[in-house]
């Protein structure tokens, strides 16, 4: 009997990946913080557990006794990457959930924004990533409001299996009967992080849900519009994050009274200069410290495979629009995270992030502001800025490591070495993606 309860012990625990955290110092890299700062040449890091304890010029720390010590002299390191925009669980399924967790963790990405899902299976990735019982990114998840309307989408029957849609903590419907108080308390005790606002709802609805939501201490995470509430009137309700610079396009375009209506806009109003309607919203966003979520690679995939199907519903934005928009913004100085909102196929390596990071600089963001929006302002795009997004005393031990400079090109972030989260290191060479078979597993 004893035995076979060791033996049940030790299934478990083999299941918990990486060895545990421990005292670590990596030495003589080039550090790129996080800040947007130029690269420092000959720097050491020291990880204690989970957190940084030093960060000083390789001559100025030498190793601690018992200190593992790992060299990292020609090599780049940088704070794990952060990707402000993924759905873990529309539907809920646990198999293709890890597998996608996986990869971002193994490509570089130590912490992800889940933007509404079905918060019991996203609850449970979460307490696993943070057990070290599956290799993970940390995730910061959002309980979802709406309007009324809005719970005819099929997507919400799939995320609140068991009860009506709308009438569960996670995904809740809003109208003006509704205490705010009392939706808001029930959607802080399933952990999430944030309240987000999403679709159907009016502009005094979205700016009572932002207060509440902040009042009780919740970030608040919208769409940039909540139809019909206008993208001027959700930046109004002081959101701490805007997601889709796609949707900015309405202010100048009208906006529908429904989400569902999904009306594909005219991108010719923002392609060949700044538009001045929208240079309005991005200069109130920057003074009051509001950050875009700007997902613009999603539009050019949408656009992409619109494009095999003629019959396809033409996609709300083209590539080209967005990332004007997105263009727009960077250069008015809203801060700029990068979230993704869709998966790469399962044949690809490497995180969608990479994606979206590669579009950054397309459309005239530098490799280093790119690294920026990827570490530091997706920390605070999370709420999480006093423990991720940079590398300094104090903070999360959430570090990559890459050969090459991806200051020179955003793609060296591709010659990963190896990802340490919360002081556990993940190499590279060991990550094996799922086959398809196993994608396919219900």
């Amino acid at each position: 009997m004893i035995r076979s309860v060791l033996a049940g012990f030790a299934a478990i625990l083999s299941l918990a990946g990486p060895a545990a955290a421990q005292t670590v110092l990596y030495r003589n890299a080039t550090l790129i913080d996080g800040t947007g700062s130029p690269g420092r040449p000959g720097m050491s890091v020291l990880v204690d557990g989970e957190r940084i304890k030093d960060v000083q010029p390789n001559d100025r720390l030498p190793a601690p006794a018992g200190a593992r010590v790992v060299d990292l002299t020609g090599k780049y390191l940088l704070p794990g990457l952060i990707d402000s925009h993924e759905h873990l669980a529309t539907p809920p399924n646990r198999v293709q959930a890890e597998a996608s967790l996986r990869r971002d963790l193994y490509g570089g990405v130590t912490a992800i924004r889940d933007m509404a899902d079905d918060l019991r299976s996203v609850a449970e990735l979460t307490r696993a990533s943070r057990k070290g019982e599956i290799a993970a990114p940390d995730v910061y998840y959002a309980a979802l409001m709406a309007g009324p309307s809005f719970f005819a989408d099929p997507r919400t029957i799939a995320v609140s299996y068991g009860f009506t849609p709308g009438k569960t903590p996670w995904m809740q419907s809003i109208d003006e009967t509704t205490d705010l108080r009392e939706a808001v308390t029930l959607a802080r005790g399933t952990s999430a992080t944030a309240i987000k606002i999403y679709a159907n709802l009016p502009a005094d609805l979205v700016k009572k849900i932002a207060a509440e939501a902040h009042r009780q201490g919740l970030r608040v995470w919208a769409h940039t519009a909540v139809y019909p509430a206008t993208p001027a009137e959700v930046i109004a309700a002081r959101p701490d994050v805007m997601s889709h610079a796609c949707s900015l396009g309405h202010q100048v375009l009208g906006t529908p009274q429904t989400y569902q209506s999904r009306t594909p806009m005219d991108p010719a109003p923002f392609l060949k200069a700044d538009n001045p309607v929208v240079a309005l919203l991005l200069t109130q966003m920057k003074d009051q410290g509001t950050m875009l979520d700007a997902t613009t690679s999603i539009y050019a995939h949408i656009e992409a495979e619109a494009a095999k199907n003629p019959k396809a519903r033409k996609p709300l934005c083209t590539g080209a629009m967005s990332d004007a928009l997105t263009l727009q913004a960077w250069k008015a100085g809203v801060e700029v995270s990068t979230g993704t909102d869709w998966v790469a196929p399962y044949t690809d390596p490497w995180p969608t992030l990479h994606h979206e990071l590669a579009a950054l600089v397309k459309l005239g963001m530098p490799p280093a502001q790119v690294i920026r929006a990827a570490t530091l302002n997706g920390a605070r795009a999370a709420g999480q800025a006093d423990d991720l997004g940079s590398i300094q005393v104090g903070k999360l031990a959430n570090l990559i490591v890459v050969a090459k400079d991806p200051t020179a090109d955003i793609a060296n972030l591709k010659t990963l070495e190896f990802t340490v989260k919360r002081g556990r290191e993940y190499r590279r060479a060991d990550f094996k993606p799922l086959t398809k078979a196993e994608m396919d597993d219900e």
